[in-house]
């Protein structure tokens, strides 16, 4: 199967990986004929991108980060939790209060359970969800992301699961931000993303008279968007003004964010989220955090067609463990000339090749 840009594939071609909702119900089952009217409406409903079948490459596989059972049952019970807080207000006592630590817990400990028992680098991408709410599946998936950083980093097990905890509750003050300006689905007025901003605070005030909760999840949503230079909000911190996990979690946040199907917007590839992070290591995000991300994720998932340095063109087969930019590659093309009798090329092992752009036009 290859990866392709959902708004160039053309009707006919077969759907490679199901598609599920976050509630963990198939929409689209493997192996439907994809039709002009189920693209539009994967393209409405913000699906970037879609496996399809391919003779060539039917043995290549995508296996998803964590077991959609513990993607659906992860959701459910953010959804409760969130609800249930937005309905009582920034006053409440809440359903936080009572059971949802020890739920929090559990289900974050499952996740380190599932990343730590594949040993292997990973990516979201391959999960191809549709969700009614991205505020659920985004903390989802930087509680995934911030938590593959902790293993790398040796924290831990105490360290890991207040940042799961802290990770899964980060975006929780948007829960008091108007619907209205939450789903907006265009660029926000110079006043609404002054608003929008407010969540940190709101998170944190909320999160801190939880006493069932460490105080570092409060600042989990505080200082999440603070940044090293000082120019993050909400308070404009520097360097180790900024808790380790708000540091830890921002690079998480920014990725997910710019990675993810938006319906108005199409997500970055993982090397595109990679090279923001750079551009801003040192200045903006912790190098070492953004290093230890970078050998936590595949930068080149499986399924994918990229370009080589040597004028090739080929599609990634597998994944060489600790070598996240040079994984095996399955060469269709030499100089444009489509080859009858395709090869594995491992750049893991021929160094003098190197992988350039990539290309999701299905062809």
């Amino acid at each position: 199967m290859k990866l392709v840009n959902t708004n160039l594939i053309n009707p006919g071609e077969i759907l490679a990986q199901t598609v599920h909702n976050d509630n963990g119900v198939v929409l689209i089952r493997e192996g439907i004929t994809l039709t002009e009217k189920i693209l539009a409406r994967l393209i409405k409903q913000g699906i970037t991108y879609l496996y399809i079948k391919d003779k060539l490459t039917d043995d290549i596989k995508a296996e998803p980060v964590i077991s959609n059972k513990l993607r659906s049952d992860a959701t459910k019970m953010m959804k409760d939790i969130f609800y249930e807080i937005q309905e009582n207000g920034l006053v409440g006592r809440a359903f936080i209060l009572d059971n949802s630590k020890k739920k929090l817990s559990i289900v974050v400990n499952q996740i380190l359970e599932e990343i730590q028992s594949n040993k292997k680098s990973f990516s979201l991408l391959t999960d191809i969800f549709i969700t009614d709410n991205y505020v659920f599946q985004h903390s989802l998936n930087v509680a995934i992301y911030s938590l593959a950083i902790g293993v790398e980093l040796n924290y831990s097990s105490k360290m890991l699961t207040e940042i799961g905890i802290g990770a899964m509750l980060h975006d929780i003050g948007k829960m008091f931000i108007s619907p209205e300006i939450l789903n907006k689905p265009g660029r926000l007025s110079e006043e609404e993303y002054e608003t929008m901003k407010s969540h940190t605070v709101l998170g944190f005030e909320f999160l801190r008279k939880q006493a069932d909760l460490p105080t570092v999840v409060s600042h989990c949503a505080y200082q999440h968007h603070e940044r090293l230079d000082g120019s993050g909000y909400p308070r404009g911190i520097k360097d180790d003004d900024i808790h380790p996990y708000g540091k830890l979690i921002g690079i998480a946040d920014v990725f997910d964010a710019v990675t993810s199907n938006r319906v108005y917007r199409e997500a970055m590839l993982p090397h595109e989220g990679l090279e923001i992070l750079y551009a801003g290591a040192v200045r903006l995000f912790d190098k070492n955090m953004v290093e230890a991300f970078k050998n936590s994720i595949i930068i080149y998932p499986n399924g994918i067609t990229v370009l080589l340095s040597n004028k090739s063109e080929g599609i990634v087969v597998r994944q060489n463990e600790n070598l996240c930019d040079r994984p095996v590659i399955r060469v269709m093309k030499e100089n444009t000339y489509t080859l009858s009798t395709p090869y594995d090329l491992d750049l893991g092992k021929v160094t003098n090749v190197t992988i350039v752009d990539v290309n999701l036009d299905g062809n």
